[in-house]
């Protein structure tokens, strides 16, 4: 029996091919036909999350069981040449487990009142548009070859003294999955850990930003939540920050890095550390289940509006899980709609309603979530602002938010900065901190 557009089947002695030998090996495809053309982009139904690159090996498939080959297109990642000595496999225990096997929504930040920060065109009953991309201060190194960097750190911490600027001009021009490469090239080339090796030629605050730059994200966001839950007090602002700020999907992998990292579970840790309606508040966000759709509908936004103020200054006390419902499960596009049409309906602003009606830790939550849908460059610029001002910085908070924000937004960060303190963010910091730390956190926002 033949088919079209093969030559004809020979019998032959047994094991041999029936066909004859083609070109390359194998028999052509049949006349007329064409390699199967996938409809989906190469990363899949939705594009990686924006904040968490998926470039690194810390991102890349992982076998189904110990000593199973990697699969298909792991190492290296699509579009990606290899080098000598690529490595196959993470050098971080654990690692393999971090990251939810299963595709996420892409899900991309709010909009802006002035149009300027991943602006969206929503149309009733129909998915947004996204527009216009963020700007990040930290881009991918092109060319990038991990082996001459590890070269590179390796020279700068070899005998005596530390080339500490050799350092930095490495690792805060780097992406974070780069850094990652650079740091199995590393091992393989010297039989050495990097970051144990850059603890110990390097001290204080910059040896803190520097092992955040060489941490995998979700990792970092795990320890950075767990510094907050751990310890004497709890560091509410932290919490506020990541879990009002982040999408679902960046929720449920730092879940998971939490989980992998710290052997507990991170919802069982916020209930224990946080009480009354701020524990609430942060169980809901946890539980990473926001509509992330983007569709809005006028009437029901109408009617969520309706609900805050009945909840609110209509009634004696204050409804505070309605707030907290409608807040942590309405869409960014659609929460933006109904603080519009309650400033209609109200007359006065929805953060004004809350200032009335809260007090404390979940007050400070509720804004958080207002100011993100809003403004997110706003909303950490004025982070950035409250760990420099006064006496003393809050060092933790200012390089948490510049490694995590510089490879996102930290362009339109650092114009928002300038207009609401009238300051150039570079200046502030210049002014704030010295050295070694002056310098990387400087090179982090392009100001190096």
């Amino acid at each position: 029996m033949s088919y079209p557009g093969y030559p004809p089947y020979q019998q032959g002695p047994p094991g041999s091919c029936p066909y004859p030998p083609q070109q390359g090996g194998y028999p052509p495809y049949p006349a007329g036909g064409a390699p199967y053309q996938s409809p989906y982009p190469p990363q899949g139904v939705y594009p990686p999350s924006l904040g968490f690159s998926s470039n690194s090996p810390m991102y890349m498939p992982q076998p189904s069981y110990p000593g199973a080959p990697p699969p298909e297109g792991a190492y290296p990642s699509a579009g990606q040449p290899s080098y000598p000595g690529a490595a196959s496999h993470s050098p971080y225990p654990g690692a393999e487990q971090v990251y939810p096997s299963q595709q996420m929504p892409n899900y991309g930040p709010p909009p802006t009142s002035h149009g300027s920060y991943n602006e969206y065109t929503p149309s009733h009953g129909s998915q947004p548009e996204v527009l216009k991309r963020k700007t990040p201060t930290v881009l991918p190194a092109e060319p990038f070859d991990p082996r001459a960097d590890a070269e590179i750190l390796r020279k700068a911490m070899k005998g005596f003294g530390t080339d500490e600027k050799a350092i930095i001009n490495v690792l805060a021009r780097r992406t974070n999955s780069q850094r990652l490469e650079i740091a199995v090239q590393f091992k393989t080339m010297y039989g050495k850990d990097l970051i144990k090796d850059l603890k110990s030629e390097l001290s204080g605050r910059f040896e803190d930003l520097i092992v955040a730059l060489m941490t995998p994200l979700p990792q970092y966001y795990a320890r950075e939540l767990y510094n907050a839950l751990s310890g004497l007090g709890t560091d509410e602002d932290c919490l506020i920050e990541v879990l009002c700020t982040l999408s679902n999907h960046e929720i449920m992998t730092i879940r998971t890095a939490y989980q992998t990292t710290f052997g507990s579970s991170l919802e069982r840790d916020l209930r224990g550390d946080t009480g009354g309606h701020f524990k609430r508040l942060m169980t809901s966000l946890c539980s990473a289940a926001r509509d992330e759709s983007g569709v809005i509908n006028q009437g029901q936004a109408a009617a969520d509006a309706q609900q805050l103020l009945n909840a609110g200054v209509l009634q004696w006390g204050t409804d505070e899980s309605l707030f907290n419902m409608i807040l942590c499960t309405r869409n960014y596009n659609q929460l933006q709609l109904i603080f519009d049409e309650y400033q209609r309906i109200a007359g006065h602003d929805i953060e004004q309603a809350i200032k009335g009606e809260f007090s404390g830790d979940i007050q400070q939550g509720l804004l958080a979530i207002v100011r993100a849908v809003r403004n997110l460059p706003g909303f950490f610029a004025k982070r950035l602002y409250q760990s420099m001002v006064g006496m003393g910085t809050n060092d933790g908070q200012l390089i948490r938010i510049i490694v995590t924000r510089s490879e996102i937004d930290m362009g339109e960060i650092k114009q928002h900065y300038a207009a609401m303190y009238g300051k150039d963010l570079a200046a502030a910091i210049a002014d704030d901190v010295s050295g070694d730390y002056k310098k990387c956190l400087l090179a982090l926002i392009g100001a190096y």
